[in-house]
């Protein structure tokens, strides 16, 4: 018995001393948010004062100090995130999570980004502001890496911490071009339904295409798919957000109830743990701005201060083109061009991976850029293809940009930072105390020949379908002071370009049509008022969408309840709410609607196109108004020549008959939150089990659908669970009226680190569509528990 009770009692202190110990692990993997600490190379003391939300706000004598200890906060919060973002252009992701990521690290590594990274950096004037601020932003992150703690993550895969460079936020830079772009996504597919079916199938999609070609064309045979889901699965393996929409606007004076500016804004990016964004506030003597950065970016992309304020929308012009180029039949290493055969540059990569050898592959580059084959395994495709990306091809000025944007003193100088914008493609957003209001569709555009579709595959070797033209900035679309009042961008086509109308992935008129709703009859705007527009999820397509679809459903062949299902959809007002069944019973319907029209042309690329190609999103309406089209027929059935109305009949009587057996027997039951949730996913989180718990937020039951304003965008699939993948990566309002009390809120929280109290502190705030200040008031701003202060270090003699 006493031996009993001793092993007991050993027990007990056993237990005791594991959860001393874990508690030391958690207290010194937390940020240190108060005390002091020393910076190496600062002139003068820095404090930083943190807010009830985790928001640093940096006070400084100069810049350069100020943005080392920015970079040292920031590192604090988000060294994980930062070390995933810069690895993804250089093909670094392996290194972590082995050999599954290697098809990404691959095609990651071959689209060029850090080659153009070098020249860009060589070329770079080490005199600027903008590099010398970054660099002190640099030094500080380092210095974390000295001093801090390793985050978790960190020790959990094995990963040393490594030094940050210039050529890090220059990969992050490519990577965010990268994701703001569509035509990898897209144009594989549409050159695949052109080439096997021919040019009417893609006229029906509004993608005209000149007849004359050099392209075979080989009808009704099987659609090859790897470039297609090699696109797909890369996306979808990438560790960190991606950029899909966003909404934006800015009321002029005469539109708000108090005679000054207010500016709104939600990007939206997909869903992750921590949130893409990062908020800081810097003041200095000479210097202010309340800022959202991207990890490893000095300067941020959304900011205001008392004078300014600005926010983004993508722009989705198309700045990436495929060309089929042709080989010298005696020497494959060589590829034809008007002047004659040239030699593709060639290229050795090393792919390092975690546990396993490296692996090395060739890559082959023709003037427009590198070709695909190469970079994508079992592409059955025997012509080399090529992708041009204007983000690689010409001069990379997006730190100047950065810079200028947060430093402008004039609407005329923030325009000047604007026009160097070559590559991502951005509807850039301005407000002002002055009551100035502007929108600038900002990207360097260009021309080719009339009539060239450019979602195809186009011609390397011709010489025909190079670009003609790159057009000055002036020629963008923007607009400055219009008479209606305001400017908005919810990634709608934008207004001619040099007199036509520019070629791009634009998303469908939802969301435009319902901001310029709600914003052009009235004239008394509040703060308060814009916080429930950003939060609405009325669509004012899916009425027009459903009153075309009833117009070809047989209601006398329909069951009880197929009939009492169709009249929730034609009671319904379009509101994406959570106790709603018609959201659920509509996007069933949609799916299968979408699933019989293009699903036996498109074959395994269906896959793609609903869930990744903005076409997909267009068609939905587009396709249901059409009373012909040749997509109706199914090229399966040899003795049926389906029609609309077999069509929508169908896909209604399967739409039900699956939910009756997801859902069961009871309509009422079928809520729209039964079905729809979202969950930020940690990269490590998403191995599952208890990591899931530890990492991951969420999930939550949430509020809002596909092309809403409160945007919360999920895959059609054939589950009927739909797991939002992105949404408002921020809310955010600043009002010029009471610039100290501008508002905003994160999906999560602000840092990334898991042991912090920032972590998710924001999530339920931003599900219920609530908001959390943006203080710059110094007076509140020092009434914060939480300060840090740092010291020039000590220099030993």
């Amino acid at each position: 018995m006493n031996v009993v009770k001793k092993l007991v009692k050993y027990f007990f202190y056993l237990l005791i001393i594991v959860g001393i110990a874990a508690w030391i692990f958690i207290q010194n993997q937390k940020p240190t948010y108060k005390g002091e600490l020393e910076l190496s190379g600062l002139q003068e003391k820095v404090t930083v004062f943190y807010d009830s939300n985790g928001v640093p706000h940096i006070y400084a004598e100069n810049e350069e100090d100020a943005f080392k200890a920015f970079g040292y906060v920031h590192a604090q919060d988000r060294l994980w995130q930062m070390e995933l973002m810069r690895r993804i252009a250089a093909g670094r992701l392996s290194e972590v999570f082995g050999k599954d990521l290697v098809r990404v690290d691959k095609f990651m590594s071959g689209l060029g980004i850090e080659e153009a990274a070098y020249k860009t950096i060589a070329d770079l004037k080490k005199d600027t502001p903008s590099y010398k601020l970054a660099m002190s932003y640099l030094e500080g992150i380092n210095q974390f890496i000295e001093k801090g703690t390793t985050p978790i993550e960190f020790r959990l895969v094995g990963l040393e911490k490594e030094k940050y460079t210039i050529n890090d936020i220059y990969n992050v830079f490519g990577y965010m071009a990268f994701s703001f772009a569509s035509a990898h996504k897209t144009d594989p597919l549409l050159n695949e339904i052109k080439e096997k079916y021919g040019n009417e199938y893609l006229e029906e999609l509004n993608i005209p295409i000149e007849h004359l070609t050099l392209l075979k064309s080989t009808k009704k045979e099987k659609i090859s798919t790897e470039f297609i889901e090699a696109i797909n699965e890369i996306v979808e393996k990438l560790p960190v957000s991606t950029l899909e929409g966003s909404n934006a606007w800015v009321l002029g004076p005469e539109k708000t109830q108090n005679g000054k500016v207010i500016l709104a804004n939600d990007p939206h990016i997909n869903f992750s743990q921590p949130s893409v964004w990062y908020q800081n506030h810097i003041k200095t003597p000479n210097y202010e701005m309340y800022g959202f950065n991207l990890a490893l970016t000095p300067f941020p992309l959304l900011g205001h201060n008392k004078k300014h304020a600005y926010g983004l929308t993508m722009f989705k012009n198309d700045d990436v083109d495929f060309y089929i180029e042709e080989n010298n039949p005696d020497n494959d290493l060589e590829y034809k061009t008007p002047n004659g055969y040239e030699r593709y540059k060639t290229y050795q990569k090393t792919i390092k991976i975690k546990n396993a050898k490296d692996t090395v592959y060739e890559l082959r580059v023709s003037k427009h850029g590198p070709i695909m084959n190469g970079l994508i395994d079992h592409l059955k495709d025997d012509r080399p293809i090529s992708m041009q990306w204007i983000y690689t091809h010409l001069p990379n000025k997006l730190l100047e940009v950065g810079y200028n944007m947060s430093h402008a003193k004039s609407m005329e100088e923030f325009k000047d930072g604007v026009a160097k914008i070559h590559a991502p493609g951005l509807n850039v957003m301005y407000g002002d105390a002055d009551k100035n209001v502007a929108w600038f569709a900002a990207a360097k555009l260009y021309k080719y020949r009339d009539s060239l579709q450019r979602k195809v595959y186009l011609n390397g070797a011709s010489g025909k379908d190079e670009i003609q033209e790159y057009l000055d900035f002036s020629e963008n679309p923007q607009a400055i002071n219009p008479k209606s009042g305001y400017v908005y961008s919810a990634n709608n086509q934008t207004d001619s370009t040099a007199n036509f109308r520019y070629p791009g992935y634009y998303l469908p008129e939802d969301r435009a049509r319902r901001i310029t709703s709600l914003i052009a009859p009235k004239f008394n705007f509040t703060k308060q008022d814009v916080a429930t527009m950003m939060y609405d999820v009325q669509s004012p397509i899916v009425t027009e969408v459903i009153s075309n679809a009833v117009d070809a459903i047989e209601v006398a062949s329909l069951s009880t309840t197929e009939k009492k299902a169709l009249e929730i959809l034609i009671q319904w007002d379009g509101s994406y709410t959570k106790n709603k069944v018609a959201p659920t019973i509509y996007n069933r319907f949609i799916y299968e609607f979408l699933k019989n029209t293009f699903k036996d042309e498109m074959q395994g690329g269906f896959n793609q196109f609903m869930n990744g190609a903005p076409i997909q999103k267009k068609m939905i309406a587009v396709q249901m108004a059409k009373t012909k089209s040749v997509w109706w027929d199914n090229v399966n059935t040899n003795n049926i020549v389906e029609d609309k109305s077999f069509i929508v009949n169908a896909s209604f009587k399967n739409a039900i008959l699956f939910l009756k057996n997801q859902l069961g027997e009871d309509i009422s039951s079928w809520t729209w939150n039964s079905v729809f949730s979202v969950e930020h996913e940690h990269a490590i989180g998403k191995a599952g089990g208890v990591l899931r718990t530890i990492f991951n937020v969420g999930p939550f039951e949430t509020h809002g659908g596909n092309e809403v304003i409160n945007n919360h965008t999920f895959t059609l699939d054939s589950t009927g669970v739909y797991k939002v993948k992105s949404g408002p990566s921020t809310r955010r309002i600043v009002d010029f009226s009471d610039i100290n009390n501008s508002m905003a809120i994160l999906p999560t929280g602000q840092s990334g680190n898991r042991f912090s109290k920032f972590y998710k502190n924001q999530a339920e705030s931003y599900l219920k569509g609530e908001f959390v200040k943006m203080y710059l008031n110094k007076a509140i701003i020092q009434q914060s528990e939480d300060r840090l202060v740092f010291l020039p270090a000590m220099v030993e003699e």
